[in-house]
């Protein structure tokens, strides 16, 4: 009897003992998968395009996301998947997916097959209220909250650190592309999608060309944009950047009607006397130097020009209709052109 007793015991320690391994085991393995299951990187809110082709397993996706850059381990994706009864209900279709979505999120996005995502465009040469009135006609954003974020948002770029405060601070940099966006984005999600484009593009090459010109970052995008304004064709750029950066070197006035079409806030074709006679620091026609800050977002191209200049001694250039310019050196040739090409 006592021996019957001692065996039961020990099966009984042994049961208990099993089972405290399964629970162990258990909550060890719930542990493993939720930290597993954390953003890549919680920090990183690029957003990535993802193709998944038909046909693709669970762990080709896998594969896919990992090289992407969206999450750290496709063998991970794949056991998840299989505890959470995925397997095989991933769609194929074009995801928008980021680091910093934790892996039920993005499990969640790709067996949708679709995105619920809404596309936009910002023309070259717009100003801030321009790319407003855009982005509210799509139903993207509450101007009053853009405005907020436009001059009081906290975005980390080192390109902004030469940005003037105030509602326009951001003017020049919401770099001038097609976006795609969740429809739930957020003003802030928006400006900084648009910000981080304009990163991208803008180098430590250009920083370095900036510095041996002797520009601030705000300098070189504040003439890019004046370039932008004035410039049709992709050659005039760099001969328009020539005569601007001569007239800047000799201390004489820009007088660029792009500038003055910004203080109106109209495209005028024509400008009249009392127009180029306002009072106002964005007046070229007045005022020494560059504008406080830039007229509109400049593409790159603008921007390169601003930075790559054709030396020239060309002082003077009109619009002759067709989108191309005529350049002349002297005011009187000048008057030639406008006499020829306007009047």
């Amino acid at each position: 009897m006592a021996r019957n007793r001692k065996r039961k015991r020990l099966i009984l320690r042994i049961l208990v003992a099993f089972v405290i391994v399964i629970i162990v085991g258990s909550i060890g393995f719930v542990k493993y998968l939720e930290n597993g299951s954390k953003p890549f990187d919680p920090n990183d809110e690029t957003i990535i395009s993802v193709t998944i082709p038909s046909g693709t397993s669970t762990q080709g996706i896998g594969d896919i996301l990992e090289s992407k850059g969206i999450i750290a381990n496709s063998q991970f994706f794949k056991l998840k998947a299989k505890v959470d009864k995925l397997d095989g209900k991933f769609k194929a279709g074009d995801y928008n997916l980021s680091p910093s979505m934790d892996m039920d999120e993005i499990m969640s996005i790709i067996q949708t097959g679709t995105q619920n995502t809404l596309r936009f465009t910002i023309p070259e040469g717009y100003d801030i209220k321009r790319t407003a009135d855009i982005l509210e006609s799509n139903g993207l954003i509450n101007k009053e909250e853009f405005f907020k974020e436009i001059s009081s948002g906290d975005f980390d770029y080192w390109f902004l650190k030469d940005a003037p405060e105030g509602q326009n601070r951001l003017e020049g940099y919401l770099y001038p592309e097609t976006y795609e966006v969740y429809a739930d984005a957020t003003e802030r999600d928006i400006i900084d999608k648009m910000l981080s484009q304009f990163n991208k593009l803008f180098t430590e090459v250009h920083y370095e060309r900036a510095r041996e010109l002797g520009m601030t970052i705000n300098e070189v995008i504040t003439l890019a944009s004046i370039i932008e304004r004035e410039a049709v064709i992709p050659e005039d750029r760099p001969i328009i950047s020539g005569v601007f950066h001569k007239r800047l070197k000799i201390g004489m006035k820009l007088q660029s009607c792009a500038t003055v079409q910004y203080i109106l806030g109209e495209q005028k074709p024509n400008l009249t006397n009392e127009d180029i006679q306002i009072d106002s620091p964005y007046n070229t026609y007045i005022i020494e130097g560059l504008p406080p800050h830039p007229i509109c977002s400049p593409r790159i191209e603008s921007i390169n020009a601003a930075l790559w200049p054709t030396e020239t001694d060309y002082l003077y250039f009109l619009a002759k209709g067709d989108g191309s310019h005529v350049f002349s050196k002297t005011y009187e040739e000048h008057l030639r052109n406008k006499a020829k090409y306007i009047d």
